[in-house]
């Protein structure tokens, strides 16, 4: 059991340490190429941050788990909201931002569904992956265009502009970039055939450890990112990281993933989708009431993650 162990947390430290020299190196690119901050946060940096989710996803397929491909998408959803919004709130009320409940709130919602109708069949095929990627496609493009037609666009520009890394010389951002990609791989590769392993000594399914240990550990970024935010009064950056990384996790890393490799979803229970889904759907009550997030429904939240958490540990 020792070694699994260790496997996933080489592969934990592997992937951190590899999305963050990625997004070095593909953001000074980035800004060769001359791409604005603004656009470099809401693509290049959001995709590279995602690649963590992605490689792990895939290199469970290939390995012939889709209980952890599909687990870690579920999983990371049903933590960003229940474990990472809800952890964030416990700090200090959140406010939120019309067009979180107006908007990406209803497409995430809307994207759940999505995932519980084309998967109800007890498969996921490159169809179904070639329509959640469109989504992804259509999302992103929206997302730039109504960041640029909006009051905030230059307070985001500035934003950004003062978050992301400066440009490097050309031998240093492919460095980074080869260095950062060959780490995240490795670290997928440790983390899934760790995970796998610990599945079949404690003697539950793969959905199970990809649901748990795969999910939470592949959402640590995203929890970092939340509770920092949300400690510095940062709210929307809080909620738009739960709610926008949710959206990308399901039209990016699943859909990416069953275009490459089609999923047998026959072994994942209904119920964790479902549950994905809930979480989706009570989200926008919550953020409607008073346009905020309040300590009492953070600690709400954070209670029915560990409850559900508690649940797949046992069944």
């Amino acid at each position: 059991m020792l070694f699994p162990l260790l496997s996933v947390g080489a592969g934990l430290v592997f992937l951190a340490g590899g999305a963050d020299v990625l997004v070095r190196g593909a953001t000074s690119v980035a800004r060769r190429v001359g791409i604005t901050p603004l656009v470099i946060g809401l693509t290049v940096v959001a995709m590279a941050t995602s690649l963590p989710e992605l490689l792990v996803s895939l290199d469970a397929a290939f390995r012939g788990s889709p209980g952890v491909a599909l687990g870690n998408v579920v999983g990371s959803n049903i933590a960003n909201i229940g474990l990472i919004l809800g952890g964030a709130a416990l700090l200090g009320p959140i406010g939120v931002q019309a067009q979180i409940i107006r908007i990406d709130g209803p497409i995430l919602v809307g994207c759940s569904a999505l995932m519980l109708a084309i998967g109800a069949d007890g498969t996921l095929s490159r169809f179904d992956g070639a329509l959640l990627v469109i989504g992804l496609v259509t999302y992103i493009v929206y997302s730039i265009r109504k960041s640029r037609e909006e009051p905030r666009a230059d307070l985001l520009q500035k934003e950004f502009e003062g978050g992301l890394a400066k440009q490097h010389a050309l031998w240093l951002d492919l460095l980074y970039l080869g260095g950062g990609l060959a780490a995240l791989l490795f670290g997928a590769d440790r983390l899934v055939e760790g995970a796998i392993e610990i599945a079949g000594t404690l003697g539950v399914s793969d959905s199970v450890v990809g649901l748990t240990v795969v999910a939470i550990g592949t959402s640590l970024p995203e929890l970092a990112t939340s509770v920092t935010a949300a400690y510095r009064g940062e709210g929307d950056i809080a909620i738009g990281n739960a709610v926008g990384s949710s959206i990308f996790n399901l039209l990016g890393i699943l859909g990416l993933t069953v275009l490459v490799h089609p999923l047998d979803t026959s072994g994942f229970r209904a119920l964790d989708g479902l549950v994905m889904a809930g979480f989706a759907i009570a989200l926008l009550p919550l953020l409607r009431s008073g346009f905020s997030l309040s300590r009492r429904e953070g600690a709400a939240l954070v209670t029915v993650y560990v409850v559900y958490l508690v649940s797949v540990a046992v069944m």
